[in-house]
């Protein structure tokens, strides 16, 4: 054999040891089972979470004049219009709760889940150039909007406190209960929601883009069908029942309850409200799952 054959044969057999010996840091590929999330990803991925969570929070106002200051103006103008149309002109009860109160408290709650779902409804079509380039984990993107959403409630909760403390101070009767100890409970529920939804639709909306246009209208409609402009007392009974099955209900009657020493919660109500938030969140969570391996291909 000559010494050629003898150097050739002998870098391929290191080669090969070579190739056996690799161990990759990650592996990415399209064939994993219906029920593989991978969410331990997202933590790996975590620098890049909250540098999107940075990104969304800063160019949110950014470039208007008043800049931060929205994030107060529109619930409180959203309440002030409320308090017109429906306290004033039709008469709608606030269980004799400060209109302001009532009403502010159901606009942050709302907003927080109407955001959720709006901001994550989209996610597929609205980056399908960046998944298209890099691999990250896709739910990154629909969590950092949630988590941008929380800072916004946070920071409008900060002025129902302050409002609410005003009141007490003028000697309104207003009794907090031991709802209290449900609310961190009751904002995790509207976030996953509001995320379990939104990566629903968002599945969906890849093939049949119908959809997107439903959604506009169809979380408005179902504003109606929450307490929001409401308490739950005046509702009739043989609709009560109905209202109920919203799981955002018990979350705005919570609310309500915790601050106000209103409301018709009831620890049942709640569960059964975090029961369907579950549900919804692990339907869109494996949706979601099954759709990003191939959407690129349908979007």
């Amino acid at each position: 054999m000559s010494l050629f054959k003898v150097v050739s044969k002998s870098i391929k057999m290191k080669e090969k040891i070579s190739l056996s010996e690799e161990r990759w840091d990650l592996i990415i590929t399209g064939k994993k089972s219906l029920f593989s999330l991978q969410l331990n990803d997202i933590w790996r991925y975590r620098d890049l979470l909250f540098m999107l969570v940075r990104r969304d929070f800063v160019v949110l106002y950014k470039q208007t004049i008043l800049g931060p200051l929205w994030f107060f103006i529109q619930p409180i103008f959203t309440a002030a219009v409320y308090i017109v149309v429906f306290s004033n002109i039709a008469g709608i009860s606030t269980d004799d709760n400060p209109p302001i109160l009532f009403y502010l408290s159901g606009t942050i709650i709302w907003n927080y889940f109407a955001d959720c779902f709006n901001q994550t409804s989209n996610t597929f079509v609205q980056n399908a150039n960046l998944f298209g380039k890099v691999y990250f984990p896709r739910m990154v993107v629909p969590l950092s909007k949630v988590i941008v959403g929380l800072l916004k409630f946070g920071i409008q909760f900060l002025l129902f406190i302050g409002i609410y403390f005003f009141f007490l101070a003028k000697g309104f009767s207003l009794q907090p209960t031991f709802t209290l100890v449900y609310l961190p409970l009751m904002v995790i529920m509207m976030g996953l929601l509001g995320l379990g939804l939104g990566i629903f639709f968002t599945s969906l909306t890849t093939k049949y883009r119908d959809l997107s246009f439903l959604i506009q209208f169809g979380v408005q409609l179902l504003m109606y069908a929450t307490p929001v402009i409401y308490p739950l007392s005046t509702v009739p009974e043989k609709y009560k029942a109905l209202i109920l099955l919203n799981p955002l209900t018990p979350v705005l009657e919570g609310f309500r309850s915790a601050f106000l020493g209103t409301g018709e919660f009831q620890l049942s109500h709640l569960a059964l409200s975090f029961s369907i938030t579950i549900i919804i969140f692990l339907i869109g969570l494996v949706v979601f799952n099954y759709t990003e391996k191939d959407f690129m291909d349908t979007v």
